[in-house]
């Protein structure tokens, strides 16, 4: 058998977040999807394949050896599997129930097939890794006849998504990684794995859900935790912080201040004073003591959403900020209500409109500046030296490929660019 995980047509619709990262590598509720597909293939011997945008292909290759290298002879059963699936205790079960099943057939989103069951004498996806071919089978008459199978399979549609499933799923998740047994209470609904260390006169309710210490995590002296919460392995937390309902942090982050209902991905630092709340940062983030972001509008009302010129209403009361991966903040900044920031962009001042990708943010100063790739590139290596961290020319490259893939939108940002 073998399980082929697929990015589909609508991926850019997850921009920032997935300019730079496979759609099977987003957290939410502490896990990624590729987290549970990995545990799935194991569990049924089966090999796993992944289907991307070319330029994230080689960052596959190296940074998820999971992926088998060499495709399947079209003789096989195949799980079908959405890269943009919500990641939670749900989904994974599901998609086991599939495959005990047997029933060949969709499972379908609306107009988008969320999985899918594909016997031998079905039709067979493409052998060789092509995203364009793969999105052409998806649109093939043959697949789309199969019965259709009730199952509820959630799609992470749009990036505040993230922020919205994160709050429904993440104690069912933390409390699946709690029976595994990998965990000791060392507190009433305190959970810590080797090397993980909660500091002198801190103060936990976990009265609505767990905390999770992975390996090697840290909570620094005189901090606040309300589950749920996870904290991955080598996170730190630093003295009189508050890390509060539904916080899922990366591996490997420096997190101070307060933050509420966000999604850390690894490697970002946030370490000062400073609110986060209900939002989603990348990986390689910085931001800069005193930055904050607003969640909430003075009207109280649902937040809308402007995603690359499209406005989409959230449903939500609380959004924050959906930060691409490696941008940075200068002290005291202020990101208002429901903005993304792009990729590689450096914040000064107030933030009052969505940022691009690339580009020297301070709107405030009447000043919008585009940033090379090239600079990116060097400090990209110098974080990663900091972090003891190799940089490799695929990391370079992908720096290279998101500035490509972000050029339209600082055309589109109505900005007055200073080249």
């Amino acid at each position: 058998m073998q399980i082929i995980v697929f990015e589909d047509e609508w991926i850019n619709r997850l921009f920032p977040i997935t300019v730079g990262r496979a759609a099977y590598a987003m957290t939410c509720g502490s896990y990624r999807l590729i987290d549970w597909l990995g545990e799935l293939s194991t569990e049924l011997g089966a090999s796993l394949r992944g289907i991307v945008r070319p330029h994230l292909t080689t960052i596959q290759q190296v940074d998820y050896p999971q992926f088998t290298a060499v495709p399947a002879n079209g003789e096989a059963t195949a799980l079908l599997v959405n890269a943009r699936l919500v990641p939670s205790v749900g989904t994974f079960e599901t998609l086991k129930q599939l495959v005990a099943e047997g029933r060949p057939g969709t499972v379908r989103d609306g107009e988008t097939i969320a999985a899918a069951l594909i016997h031998r004498e079905g039709p067979q996806p493409p052998s060789h890794a092509d995203v364009n071919r793969f999105h052409e089978y998806l649109h093939t008459p043959a697949l789309w006849k199969l019965p259709v199978i009730e199952r509820d399979l959630p799609l992470l549609t749009w990036p505040h998504d993230l922020v919205r499933y994160n709050l429904s799923i993440i104690a069912a998740s933390l409390e699946r990684r709690i029976a595994s047994g990998k965990y000791q209470e060392i507190a009433d609904g305190v959970f810590a794995a080797t090397g993980a260390l909660l500091g002198q006169y801190c103060t936990t309710d976990t009265s609505k859900g767990p905390v999770l210490l992975d390996e090697n995590a840290t909570v620094g002296p005189y901090s606040f935790l309300r589950g749920p919460a996870y904290l991955g392995p080598r996170a730190r937390v630093i003295e009189h912080s508050a890390i509060k309902d539904a916080v899922s942090l990366g591996h490997t982050t420096k997190i101070g201040g307060e933050v509420e209902a966000s999604i850390v991905e690894p490697y970002t630092n946030k370490q000062h004073h400073g609110f986060l709340g209900h939002s989603y940062l990348g990986s390689w983030i910085n931001l800069g003591a005193g930055t904050c972001n607003s969640d909430l509008k003075n009207t109280y009302g649902n937040v809308k959403m402007d995603y690359r010129g499209e406005a989409v209403q959230t449903g939500m009361q609380f959004v924050g900020c959906m930060m691409g991966d490696y941008s940075k903040s200068a002290i005291n900044t202020g990101i208002f209500t429901g903005k993304t920031v792009g990729c590689c962009s450096m914040l000064y001042g107030y933030v009052t409109t969505n940022v691009a990708s690339f580009v020297n943010y301070a709107r405030l100063f009447g000043q919008v500046t585009e940033l090379p790739a090239d600079i990116m590139i060097a400090t990209q290596q110098r974080m990663f030296a900091r972090r003891s961290v190799q940089q490799r020319p695929c990391d370079a490259q992908l720096i290279h490929d998101m500035y490509e893939l972000t050029r339209n939108e600082r055309q589109l940002a109505g900005e007055p660019l200073q080249l």
